[in-house]
């Protein structure tokens, strides 16, 4: 059997799906779950070796889930079927996530919300600001992507803020952004900025309960530094 014959003329035992099906998703290798998802390959590959192609050219799982949609889409083999599956199988997965903390007071699941916030922006090209409005009970009544910056920083405008805490109604926020560089260490700018928007919105009576920032492995909290 060669890399390039039919998956479907492979032994059962060896097909990535028949697999997946037989023994569990974790026993498949990164290849094997994306040669799953991908469906098929393309003229003298199979849907594995297009997803070994995809390893290798974006350096790993981080890079595919992190490439833009373009990069994908003119990879040789994917497309635009294919790239619409990558982008699906991201968003359901954040949404998962983003449901095991809705309901539960997020200051008693602090983890479960980092990881979140993590996960969705960790690797993130440009900064990007969000806001977790939260309710009286501190549940997450939205997360919302408030601006968008280059590489270094995004401009941060309290009155808009304050516009989607009222639209919310919200009781209190968390705040977060990222780090494209992936240290999460604060800035000086951020310090400032997170102490205007405390000022504007307790003018409203909306307490700044967290701003979180967010690296490539770790997530940290003003809250915690002592920052708020």
């Amino acid at each position: 059997m060669t890399s390039t014959s039919s998956i479907a003329n492979w032994p059962l035992a060896e097909r990535p799906r028949e697999k997946l099906l037989l023994n569990g998703a974790a026993t498949l290798s990164d290849a094997e779950l994306l040669a799953v998802l991908l469906q098929t390959g393309v003229r003298g590959k199979t849907a594995l070796d297009l997803a070994r192609d995809l390893l290798v050219h974006f350096g790993g799982l981080v890079g595919i889930m992190a490439a833009e949609r373009d990069e994908l889409i003119a990879h040789s083999g994917v497309g635009l079927a294919k790239t619409a599956r990558f982008a699906a199988m991201k968003e359901l997965s954040q949404r998962h996530m983003l449901e095991g903390i809705k309901s539960r007071d997020i200051l008693t699941s602090s983890s479960a919300t980092r990881e979140y916030l993590r996960a969705k922006f960790r690797d993130c090209q440009s900064e990007i600001f969000s806001c977790l409005f939260l309710n009286n009970q501190h549940h997450v009544v939205k997360l919302e992507e408030l601006f968008r910056g280059t590489i270094d920083g995004a401009a941060v405008y309290p009155r808009e803020v304050v516009k989607r805490c009222l639209h919310h109604n919200a009781a209190a926020v968390i705040l977060a952004h990222n780090h494209p560089s992936g240290v999460a260490e604060p800035s000086q700018a951020d310090i400032a900025i997170t102490n205007k928007l405390r000022m504007a919105l307790q003018t409203i009576e909306v307490r700044v309960l967290d701003h979180l920032v967010i690296g490539n492995s770790v997530v940290v909290s003003f809250a915690e530094r002592g920052l708020l």
